[in-house]
């Protein structure tokens, strides 16, 4: 999951190589904090947090078919 995260970053930022995804293990589900360039926030987010909902989409059915909880937070 932490790479399919890494790899949907970097193709949005402009500089790739602040993008950064940090794996937390929380009760029953796994949370990976991506970390991008301040500057390369908006393009992570999209316009009305669209292209962070499909982010989420994709890791979210990713998941699923492992049985497994993971969320996605943007910093």
């Amino acid at each position: 999951m932490q790479e399919l995260v890494k790899v949907l970053a970097k193709a949005l930022v402009e500089n790739p190589d602040a993008v950064e995804v940090e794996t937390v293990e929380e009760d029953d589900k796994t949370v990976l904090k991506l970390h991008v360039a301040q500057e390369d926030m908006g393009r992570v987010i999209g316009k009305q947090g669209r292209i962070a909902k499909a982010i989420r989409t994709i890791i979210k059915s990713a998941a699923t078919r492992e049985n497994k909880k993971v969320t996605v937070d943007i910093q």
